[in-house]
């Protein structure tokens, strides 16, 4: 079955170079594995995502992958030090620095260098 295998996300790039720059320098990213044109950067827990180039990057209106945090408001912080804008959606329970607080979780977007929609989500329970 599926579900017995890991999963991993896509994040599409129309200019690869300027999006590495954008995860290996604005966000920190150890650089990663460079394979069928493209590099994997690997994550916790075992898990990864695949930064490769296409056309259609930045079309989708959606989430294209989220990190599962423990503290939302210092990663937030950490990232806007690093010259990371959050996006604002005018939610319920939207703070000041675009984290959404409701449903059992915190949850705050940014965008990357190709227009991709990325997020943290913190867990408030189970």
């Amino acid at each position: 079955m599926l579900q017995d295998h890991p999963i991993y996300a896509y994040l599409p790039a129309r200019d690869l170079a300027r999006a590495r720059t954008f995860y290996e320098e604005t966000l920190g990213f150890s650089s990663g594995k460079e394979n069928a044109g493209g590099i994997t950067y690997t994550f916790g827990n075992g898990t990864a995502a695949f930064l490769y180039s296409t056309p259609n990057a930045g079309t989708s209106k959606a989430s294209q992958a989220f990190w599962s945090v423990t503290d939302v408001k210092s990663e937030v912080a950490a990232l806007k030090a690093r010259g990371v804008t959050f996006e604002h959606y005018g939610m319920p329970g939207e703070d000041a620095d675009g984290i959404v607080t409701g449903r059992g979780a915190m949850a705050a977007w940014f965008r990357d260098s190709e227009g991709n929609i990325l997020a943290l989500i913190q867990s408030m329970g189970d």
